[in-house]
């Protein structure tokens, strides 16, 4: 099949940013500061505005984001953390490095974020706070997540590494609990040329004392009131972030016109497509369903299309979370059994989405 378009999974060189990201890299280097500096200090508070929050505070990544929120609210050994089985390992895993047990609520089965149903089930005396995690750009269930925190007094805790710009019912996401975690990765929507992460929050003093745990703890050079870590957004990345930030809405806008193209394209029994819940989804990942996943990966495969598994293996039964005695969480089980990420990514041609659809469409079940 020699003449088979290829569409590889993500494209991540710059594109039309390719410029501003040069010019962004010679100012840092030219500038001799590299940690802690203007350009950290500029991003913050162009981040805040993009989020619609007072505050944004620049870390090393999307994980020590949620780790340093959690310690910030006084949350750890003996207490409990609500998260879903379905997202990144990172997700529970920030809620163990600071020193906290995360706790599994299944998830809805088409939506595939926390089931609120599961979360009031899963409460106990030592809970302390929900982490929802806004996956694959689409928000959380949030209404009923935020009343159920307020019922039972507990933090809300947003995990929106893969959901920068999305809304839930028209609200930001990252401003409706007491802060959110966001994540640079190179593959996010918003991504720098290495790791990053940033806290959104309207609350001034978490802000200050994340600031202070990012940074050792110090609240002046050498003096350290607090045992904090050495997680900081470095100059380089939060200038390569204000370069691409601006563009960020076009390419949000540019998933969505590809994921609406996806759904109206895609027509066959073998692959099941999720609907769109909320219109402020931002598409990070475009996942599939299919009973048949070995052969519908090999049938794109076949046709030049790459495509990856967003996730294979539900949190609660990696070897890692062994220790924290995870519930079992069957329909997280099913799910991590059949799904499939496609093409997702603001450069793809509509020539590229065209070979997407057309692959997909082929695909018949098994059987017939």
């Amino acid at each position: 099949m020699s003449d088979t378009r290829h569409v590889v999974f993500n494209a991540l060189r710059p594109t039309d940013d390719a410029e501003a990201v040069k010019a962004a890299i010679g100012r840092v280097v030219d500038s001799g500061w590299y940690i802690l500096g203007p350009e950290v200090e500029a991003f913050e508070s162009e981040f805040a505005a993009a989020c619609g929050t007072a505050h944004a505070v620049g870390v090393g990544t999307g994980t020590d984001a949620i780790t340093l929120i959690v310690r910030a609210l006084d949350i750890g050994p003996g207490d409990e953390v609500i998260t879903p089985p379905l997202s990144a390992a990172y997700s529970a895993l920030a809620v163990m490095m600071a020193g906290a047990r995360p706790v599994f609520a299944d998830i809805d089965p088409e939506r595939l974020t926390l089931d609120p149903a599961a979360v009031e089930a899963a409460i106990t005396p030592r809970t302390r706070a929900l982490l929802p995690v806004h996956l694959y750009g689409q928000a959380a269930d949030m209404t009923p997540l935020l009343a159920i925190a307020k019922r039972h007094n507990l933090a809300v805790i947003e995990d929106a590494a893969q959901a920068h710009l999305c809304t839930s019912e028209g609200r930001p996401v990252g401003t409706m609990g007491v802060a959110g975690a966001f994540s640079f990765y190179p593959t996010k929507n918003l991504g720098a040329l290495g790791d990053g992460g940033a806290v959104a929050t309207n609350d001034a003093a978490l802000a200050t004392r994340i600031k202070r745990l990012r940074n050792g703890g110090q609240t002046t050079r050498y003096r350290h009131e607090e045992a904090g870590a050495n997680s900081r957004l470095d100059e380089l990345q939060a200038a390569i972030l204000r370069a691409r930030l601006p563009r960020l809405p076009a390419w949000t806008d540019r998933r969505r016109t590809i994921a609406a193209a996806y759904r109206a394209g895609i027509r066959t029994p073998a692959l099941h497509v999720p609907r769109e819940f909320d219109n402020g989804h931002v598409y990070h990942l475009f996942p599939i369903r299919t009973a048949n996943r070995a052969e519908a990966q090999a049938h794109f495969t076949a046709h030049g299309i790459e495509t990856l598994i967003h996730y294979p293996v539900p949190i609660p039964r990696q070897p890692a979370l062994a220790a924290t005695n995870p519930a079992q969480c069957p329909v997280a089980d099913r799910v991590c059994d059949e799904v499939l990420s496609l093409p997702m990514y603001p450069s793809l041609t509509d020539a590229d989405v065209a070979a997407v659809i057309a692959a997909a469409s082929a695909l018949q079940p098994v059987g017939r």
